[in-house]
């Protein structure tokens, strides 16, 4: 029980990486307050645990700052701690070239993947820093870290999700506030397949085994293992880990 007497928020939690996180987090003996734009999606998720007692759902889209701060504020109150932030909520965008993009397009993906990670920050920091504690993880990815053809929106925005982490550490730390960004590689989920889908519509599996050849161990991550990443750096077993970026990604960006 690793997680036992801390709450949870997990944003995006009905996708691949969020349902993994959130089961392991309940598992750890975690409060768990999950996030996502889909109330039946929200539903769903909260009828496959073993054990909801210790869970709430909350509908929340990465722009909208009042929900986002409600979804906080809700938290607080329920639980009387928010503990863990897992900004995890995100999207991939369209891949195409740079130049191709509209600024509405490009916009889109800042908004939910850098917006939306900085409007937890910003909600979840007051009450972290009252508590003098506190883990935010937010989901960056190894696009944070190299770049990559046609994602130019997505790469911008997983490079500022890193650099927002490092000046959120230091604003932090002085409160006993860590903040890590994890960096997924390709996983095994949805988003990876709709980028294999844009990359090769008539043959998506040429991607995966393309990208299989740029990783060391010859595969995709698996959610269920970057669950594992976020439980280590929500736990106490983190406790002087802040301002880093937590890769997992099988030794793709060892290159």
């Amino acid at each position: 029980m690793r997680l036992k007497n801390k709450t949870a928020i997990v944003t995006g939690a009905t996708g691949g990486i969020g349902t993994a996180t959130s089961k392991r987090y309940l598992e750890e003996g975690a409060n768990l307050v999950m996030v996502g734009r889909s109330e039946e999606k929200l539903m769903n998720l909260m009828k496959s645990l073993d054990n909801p007692s210790n869970a709430l759902t909350c509908v929340a889209d990465s722009k909208d700052e009042s929900a986002i701060n409600k979804c906080i504020n809700t938290t607080y109150e329920k639980f009387g701690s928010v503990d863990i932030v897992m900004a995890n909520a995100g999207t991939e965008g369209i891949v195409k070239p740079l130049t191709d993009f509209t600024v509405e397009e490009f916009n889109d993906v800042i908004d939910v993947n850098v917006v939306g990670v900085w409007l937890y920050m910003k909600y979840a920091f007051p009450i972290m820093q009252k508590q003098k504690s506190g883990s935010f993880i937010a989901v960056a990815s190894t696009a944070g870290l190299v770049g990559f053809n046609g994602l130019c929106p997505y790469i911008a925005s997983k490079h500022a999700v890193c650099g927002m982490v490092k000046t959120a550490c230091l604003e932090n730390g002085p409160m006993n506030v860590r903040v890590n960004a994890l960096a997924p590689g390709p996983v095994d989920n949805r988003m990876m397949a709709s980028l294999g889908e844009q990359l090769n519509p008539d043959d998506p599996s040429s991607v995966v085994d393309m990208v299989n050849g740029m990783v060391a161990t010859n595969r995709y991550s698996t959610n269920e293992e970057i669950a594992n990443l976020a439980l280590f750096l929500g736990s106490d077993e983190s406790s002087n880990c802040s301002g880093s970026v937590y890769v997992c990604d099988g030794g793709f960006t060892a290159a």
